[in-house]
């Protein structure tokens, strides 16, 4: 079976990695039609996906996120296509996340 392993590197903290992984969660649940669960942690938390030919988890880290999902028969010989779309759909939730301003603090008159 072939292997997708992918590792992301951020700052953002347990909690606003947690709202990006929930909304990747999401959205492979609505474009892929995967079944995630969330599992949250501590210090982590994991999403379980699967569907019919894959399943894998995504931890998510307050400094990194890191996908394993492992691929059947079928669908491995799309792994790179897979992997690549993946990589993308991450990486812009990331640079999205990266791009928003911070609220500024009101004025004290």
């Amino acid at each position: 079976m072939p292997d997708i392993r992918i590792h992301r590197d951020h700052s953002l903290g347990l909690a606003k990695a947690r709202k990006i992984a929930w909304q990747w969660a999401e959205e492979v649940e609505q474009k892929f039609d995967m079944e995630c669960t969330v599992i949250e942690g501590e210090t982590s938390d994991t999403v379980e996906f699967t569907r019919s030919g894959c399943s894998g988890k995504l931890v998510v880290a307050p400094d990194h996120f890191a996908l394993d999902a492992k691929l059947g028969f079928l669908l491995g010989a799309f792994s790179q296509t897979i992997q690549v779309e993946i990589e993308k759909n991450l990486d812009t939730l990331l640079a999205a996340s990266a791009a928003k301003p911070k609220a500024k603090a009101p004025k004290k008159a």
